[in-house]
């Protein structure tokens, strides 16, 4: 399936085709603040429009995922970095962004402890 998203102004965006089967809610004190769901998928399934000058980057803890936001509407459609599975290279989108609401039904929701990782 096709997903496509952005931040509020529509500056940074995303396009993924791939099926959503793992959510990840994450307890750390930047993704309970935020509120976000997140969905780890190949940074190669994922087109991302990332306009120069148009977003920062924050890291914190163990500097594993990079955290975009838009510099205009301040939302966080995507983090590009490492998983809490450790496996490669993905891509974290904020199910929250999406243009359409997702159903989690029939989808595993992982409650993942980041407080204490």
């Amino acid at each position: 399936m096709k997903y496509t998203g952005s931040c509020h102004c529509g500056q940074l965006k995303f396009a993924i085709e791939a099926d959503i089967k793992q959510v990840v809610e994450c307890n750390c004190s930047h993704c309970r603040r935020k509120g976000v769901r997140l969905w780890f998928t190949s940074k190669a399934a994922a087109h991302l429009v990332m306009p120069e000058g148009s977003f920062s980057t924050y890291l914190f803890n163990k500097h594993q995922i990079a955290h975009h936001f838009c510099k205009t509407c301040g939302c966080a459609p995507f983090s590009i970095g490492i998983p809490p599975d450790g496996k490669g290279e993905s891509v974290a989108i904020n199910l929250n962004c999406l243009d359409e609401e997702l159903s989690l039904d029939g989808v595993d929701v992982v409650h993942y402890d980041g407080i204490n990782h």
